[in-house]
């Protein structure tokens, strides 16, 4: 049984993999992208339940797509999981502030985040 369909954004290609890996393994339908802009267009044909949002995109960052997606009402409910390798003192609360649900910091706890996800997935 296929769970819900989640889609990762980010540009580091061992990152993708890793993350792909990981969900699919754990059954969920899992799509890729490695820019805003990709994301965007793969999300006129794709309606992911969730979105893992690397912070640092070239060109539209991932707090400002995160934005564009909390405020457009056909993608306004997709939960957004904001992933970063620059954890920085107050990059929580502006990727709360962006509009995301929850926050995490790479390296990605391969066990820890099935289950955040699963318990945001619940909610």
């Amino acid at each position: 049984m296929a769970l819900e369909p989640v889609l990762i954004v980010d540009d580091n290609p061992a990152n993708l993999k890793l993350l792909r890996v990981l969900l699919s393994g754990e059954g969920y339908t899992v799509r890729t992208a490695s820019t805003a802009e990709e994301a965007q267009a793969l999300l006129k044909e794709f309606q992911p339940q969730l979105i893992l949002m690397d912070i640092q995109l070239p060109g539209m960052d991932g707090l400002e797509l995160t934005r564009r997606l909390k405020e457009d009402p056909s993608t306004g409910g997709i939960l957004v999981v904001a992933i970063t390798a620059y954890a920085m003192s107050g990059d929580e609360d502006k990727a709360k502030a962006a509009g995301c649900d929850a926050y995490v910091a790479k390296p990605v706890d391969t066990r820890a985040l099935p289950l955040l996800l699963r318990k945001l997935l619940d909610a």
